[in-house]
């Protein structure tokens, strides 16, 4: 191997090593910014204008996860203790044979939750378009955001430098079998927010504004072509 090849690996090795350093530092830093007002019980939270439910995975047949499911009792619970007015669920329904927020506003109409404090939101793809829609298209100020505590740190971090005061109540209503891809996907997820805010990036897709302080009924699938159109920017 020639000097000069040595000093090409080297140099590479060198970048690679300050990369994943970068990310570290990045990784702790959201982890630790987002690590406040975290509550595990309900009469403990501040009021707030809604609870927002993340995404997760839905089954054939319309079944949520574990992980979804726990997440909606738990805004459930929020609603009813009168915390907040509003329930803003926010999903994946991009193609018609999938369909995250439906299910959900389904699961809180069957529960008593009128339809009315009911806000779906269709393009909240990642967490980071969820929060930045909860402010730009939803016009929230203040959430409390239902999810579990592995995910809260990174979603409050999000909504607190995008410019949303927010809270986090613990939606761990069991064990989760998610496996050491889930930590490393969640390591990830939070370079990747650092990112984000850092190159203040805007959601994939917008649309009219629907405030939060509304009718939920404007943003379900019977008035999105008129309300909730999502144009690609």
């Amino acid at each position: 191997m020639n000097d000069r090849l040595k000093k090409l690996l080297f140099v590479l090795a060198a970048i690679a090593a300050g990369v994943f350093l970068a990310g570290i530092v990045a990784d702790i830093y959201v982890a630790n910014a987002g690590a406040k007002n975290i509550y595990s019980k309900i009469e403990d939270l501040p009021r707030a204008q809604a609870v927002l439910v993340p995404g997760a995975a839905v089954y054939r047949g319309g079944r949520m996860s574990a992980v979804f499911y726990d997440r909606v009792c738990t805004a459930l619970e929020v609603y009813r203790a009168g915390i907040v007015k509003k329930i803003l669920v926010s999903g994946d329904h991009s193609r018609d044979d999938y369909d995250e927020v439906n299910v959900a506003k389904d699961f809180f109409l069957k529960n008593g939750v009128l339809p009315q404090d009911i806000f779906v939101d269709y393009a909240g793809f990642d967490t980071y378009d969820s929060i930045y829609r909860a402010k730009h298209i939803f016009q929230a100020q203040s959430l409390i955001i239902a999810t579990q505590e592995f995910h809260l740190p990174r979603a409050l971090y999000l909504a607190r430098e995008i410019g949303i005061e927010a809270s986090g109540m613990k939606a761990d209503l069991r064990a989760y079998d998610l496996g050491f891809y889930n930590f490393l996907r969640e390591n990830a997820a939070r370079v990747k927010a650092f990112l984000d805010v850092a190159a203040n990036a805007q959601s994939r897709y917008l649309g009219n504004v629907i405030p939060i302080t509304g009718d939920g009924r404007d943003s379900w699938d019977d008035s999105r072509n008129e309300n909730q159109m999502i144009n690609d920017k």
